[in-house]
Order: C-alpha cells, then structure tokens, then sequence
C-alpha cells in the first residue's frame, strides 16, 4: 500500500480538503491560503496527481480506497485524540460521506458541497444512466463532446448536438486531471449511494447560490432531508470554490466554528 499524498499549510485544527475531478488540487491555492489563517489545511491528493504521479498509468477509482486513503491521512496528521473537520467538493464531497459513514471516529463537522450521488434522488436510476453516458461519449468523442454533455446533464436539459471531436491517445490521457477524471471517476462515484440516516457526526451539505434549479443542487438539498443534516448555499456554482475562493472560505470557516453562516 502506498502512503497517501497530501500538502499541509496554516495552523489550527486540522482541517482535510478533498478535491473534486480526479483528486488533483490545481486551483485550490487561494481558497487554501485563506482557509490557513484559522486551519492546519491538509489538502488532499488520492492518486498523487500533483505529487509527481501525473503521467503514469490510472485504473478505475473507488469512493472508499479514497476515503480509505484519507483516513490514513487523518491518522498521519492528527494528534491522538484530536479529531478534524473535512471538506469535500464534487468527487471529493462523496469520498467525503464514505469517510463519514466508515471513519467517522476521527471527524468533527463534514461539509459535502454538490456531492453527484445522483442516485438518492427518486429518479436516481435515470440520473446515473445519464451520467454513464459522459464516459462513453469521452472515449469516443474527445473533451469537448463529454463536456458539454456533462454541463446538459447537470442543467437538466438535452444535449443537442455534440461539438465534433477526436479521443485522446492514452498518453495524452495521462497527463490530462479532467480526461482522467471522465475516463475514471465520474461513472463509478456517480454510481455510489450513501448511508441513510443521521450520523453521529454533524454534516453539512453545501450546494452554489449559481447551481438553483440545476441537478446538483436538487441533489443535495434531498441529501442533507434524508440524511437529517444541515443545508447551507455558497457562492458560485458548482466550481465555487475556485470562483470565490475567499468569500467561500469565509462561509466555510463560519460554518465549521460555530457562526451561523447563514447571518
């Protein structure tokens, strides 16, 4: 088993950040400087995308080595007894409930943001058959072709027709965080279904002032109802905390230490 990787910036209670996409952290250096002035931020990396590993070769991900991976984080960076808030956006927001729902031992306060755990909606199975498709039409019809049905699926609305397009060799694949992430991990955390019913653990479920009347944000406005948890809006759509990294690190910290961030 290899030793996970991760960054740690600031000081304060500890504070796990989970990535979206492929795991890699590009774009997260502001919302973490901003965070590191009332955190120990221990940002993240489950395939070490960023840590020299861009480039060689990625198998099909599963939502718990992720979270398996952060726990073993967890225990490297916490002292014993202490226990640490995470927070997870997108692919990171459901490794995050899995770490919730089996390590729960080791966590303060989860805040999830726009985890696509489409299947806890009532049209759940329609939902993931959707998002199968953005795969598919990746290996067949390049980025362009599967980003604009992924933005169609998450607004809810049909596709039309796809930009034209060619696949990416795998080398090219390799080097590239978002073909990874289609190729890898949207199909199979999309697929995954958490834990029913209140933890022990608070949770927050997050969704963008910007992502209203879009699939995500139905889909955690019924996550936080079923999962008896809080429901908070932050700036910015889906990507917010690239957007607005400082005002959404100022939401995120009031919410984690007590503030109602909704004041």
């Amino acid at each position: 088993m290899t030793e996970p990787h991760y960054d740690i910036t600031g000081h304060g209670p500890v504070l796990l950040l989970m990535p979206g996409g492929a795991g890699h952290p590009m774009g997260l250096g502001p919302v973490t400087d901003a965070l590191s002035a009332h955190f120990t931020v221990v940002t993240y990396d489950p395939l070490g995308l960023a840590h020299g590993r861009l480039g060689e070769p990625v198998e099909d991900q599963r939502v718990q080595d992720w979270s398996d991976g952060a726990r073993r984080v967890l225990d490297a960076t916490l002292l014993e007894g202490e226990s640490a808030y995470v927070f997870g956006t997108s692919a990171g927001a459901i490794a995050a409930l899995d770490l919730l729902a089996r390590h729960a031992e080791r966590l303060r306060h989860v805040v999830a943001h726009e985890p696509p755990c489409v299947g806890v909606l009532p049209d759940g199975a329609r939902q993931r058959a959707a998002f199968r498709e953005v795969p598919e039409v990746y290996r067949a019809k390049g980025l362009a072709a599967a980003g604009a049905l992924m933005t169609a699926v998450l607004e809810e609305r049909a596709a039309g027709e796809l930009p034209a397009g060619q696949p990416l060799s795998r080398e090219e694949e390799l080097v590239n965080p978002m073909a990874l992430s289609l190729a890898h991990v949207i199909g199979p955390f999309t697929s995954y279904v958490p834990e029913a019913g209140p933890s022990r653990v608070r949770l927050t479920v997050a969704a963008g002032t910007d992502s209203r009347g879009h699939l995500l944000y139905r889909t955690a406005e019924f996550l936080a109802k079923t999962q008896q948890a809080d429901f908070v809006e932050f700036p910015g759509g889906h990507l917010g905390v690239l957007q607005h990294p400082v005002a959404y690190a100022d939401l995120l910290t009031r919410t984690f230490l007590g503030t109602d961030p909704r004041s």
